[in-house]
């Protein structure tokens, strides 16, 4: 456990947390904004009043006709694409809830350096009391009040068996890369970095270096000393 003297929180997951409860930002249309019914509607106004001495052109007509179709396409696409993401971020978060009542270790690297000029990363362990979203993104707070994100874990442990056994995952094993020296070709040159975090990135584990990379670990080499 961590021995910082910090007031412990003993509550559990509050339902404003689950993504069901959290409020949706809704896009309001304005009056300015043209929807599909009201496009619809501007068209079957302008047939009815044409000139019937000079009737639209078939060709504007066609292309006006288009145009109502290429924007209904485009609202149903948005539609999709944000049901699958409200998907996603429920599947995430049904994921990470499971980690309430764990012990971890943690690890977290500082902007120090040691004699070696090497980063200094700070480590311990504590059990997960909460788990809370910051602008979208998963935090966990332990029960002396540290806070963490997924890529501060390095391992979890099931506080239901005697042994105590780290339970790891590749999220985890991702994150004891933390740190350590690589390198990478870019442009035909080899370039050195550091690991400072590790991410999901749809269910691809991406390395986020020093020089504002994210690579996956096939992109790069650890270089050992």
């Amino acid at each position: 456990m961590t021995n910082t003297n910090t007031t412990q929180s003993t509550a559990p997951i509050t339902n404003d947390y689950y993504l069901t409860n959290k409020k949706q930002t809704v896009k309001e249309t304005g009056n300015n904004s043209l929807g599909k019914d009201a496009f619809l509607q501007l068209l079957v106004t302008q047939l009815q009043h044409q000139d019937p001495t000079a009737p639209m052109d078939n060709t504007e007509y066609i292309s006006q006709l288009a145009q109502f179709s290429s924007l209904e396409q485009m609202q149903n696409m948005t539609k999709a694409i944000e049901d699958l993401l409200v998907s996603q971020q429920q599947t995430q978060l049904m994921n990470y809830t499971t980690f309430i009542g764990k012990e971890v270790e943690w690890h977290e690297m500082t902007d120090e350096l040691d004699e070696e000029g090497n980063f200094i990363v700070n480590n311990g362990k504590g059990v997960i009391n909460q788990m809370k979203f910051v602008n979208g993104e998963p935090v966990f707070i332990l029960e002396d009040g540290k806070e963490l994100s997924p890529g501060n874990i390095s391992s979890v442990f099931d506080s239901s068996s005697s042994k105590n056994e780290a339970t790891e995952n590749p999220l985890v094993e991702a994150s004891k890369l933390i740190g350590q020296k690589v390198r990478y070709e870019s442009n035909g040159e080899w370039i050195e970095s550091i690991i400072q975090s590790v991410k999901t990135n749809n269910l691809a584990i991406e390395f986020l270096l020093e020089t504002n990379e994210s690579l996956t670990k096939d992109q790069f080499e650890l270089i050992t000393e």
